[in-house]
């Protein structure tokens, strides 16, 4: 067979425990319609020994959301993720197949694994941060801190308490949720949109056609809204989540696009 018709098929563990006739249904597929190697690692060194021994073989990977951003991340590192396209079979739980519905992945065991013979290459976009670090999908900074005047100086006295019960039996009081904001500094190819002294409930960044899609928003009033090619974040310790990774605490990130910077293969059409 020619080098585009060899795999080298990872499968997830996560996969396995999880749903292991779709794995079945997806390696039987791909095994009848290539030289399918399969590899069945259980960490993250196998996974990552796997993958530096491919050769010339086409990676797949069978599993999950996670599954996917571990191999991106992988070949990222290695440089080697503009060498070829990657391929996915979905296996897992629905809500951890999200980023690969979004980015057009058949959902069905079959359909997957015949895309991965069948499809065509598409070439994505990417964010990455100064740590190597990548985004697939779309990053968020969410507020974790509560919100002001949510502690008391004083603990509360018994009769304060016996009065707050005797309130809440007469006329219930209505509970209203916490607004949590940041105090960010959030530049967009140098341009500020958002500095340390206006509070903002949530950053959020998405990679689409070359340029990163950035969205401020403050408590009140519309979002402020920017496109760039690099996005900063400063201020008081934050953390962020890209895709379906929650790191940090850090001070300061900074993530630019990679335009057409990976490949996978979709339905053609």
């Amino acid at each position: 067979m020619s080098a585009p018709d060899q795999l080298l098929v990872v499968i997830d563990p996560v996969a396995r425990r999880s749903d292991g006739e779709s794995v079945r249904i997806a390696k039987d597929v791909l095994s009848a319609g290539s030289s399918a190697k399969i590899c069945f690692p259980d960490g993250p060194q196998e996974y990552a020994r796997a993958l530096a021994r491919r050769g010339s073989r086409r990676p797949v990977v069978i599993g999950d959301d996670g599954s996917l951003l571990r191999m991106v991340t992988l070949l990222h590192r290695e440089r080697e993720l503009s060498a070829g396209a990657l391929s996915m079979v979905p296996v897992g739980a629905a809500g951890s197949l999200e980023i690969a519905r979004s980015l057009g992945v058949p959902m069905g065991a079959v359909a997957a694994a015949r895309t991965v013979l069948e499809g065509s290459a598409r070439r994505l976009d990417l964010l990455v941060d100064e740590s190597d670090g990548v985004v697939v999908g779309g990053l968020r900074i969410p507020a974790t801190t509560g919100s002001p005047g949510s502690s008391s100086d004083h603990p509360p006295s018994v009769w304060d308490t016996c009065r707050s019960l005797v309130r809440t039996l007469v006329r219930p009081t209505p509970v209203l949720a916490a607004v949590r904001t940041h105090r960010l500094r959030v530049e967009a190819d140098g341009v500020l949109l958002s500095d340390v002294d206006k509070p903002v409930e949530a950053v959020s960044v998405r990679s689409t056609s070359g340029r990163a899609e950035v969205v401020v928003r403050p408590p009140a009033g519309s979002p402020l809204r920017a496109v760039a090619t690099a996005v900063t974040v400063s201020g008081p310790d934050f953390r962020y989540r890209a895709d379906t990774v929650l790191s940090g605490p850090v001070r300061r990130r900074t993530w630019t696009v990679r335009p057409e910077a990976w490949g996978l293969t979709l339905p053609r059409g």
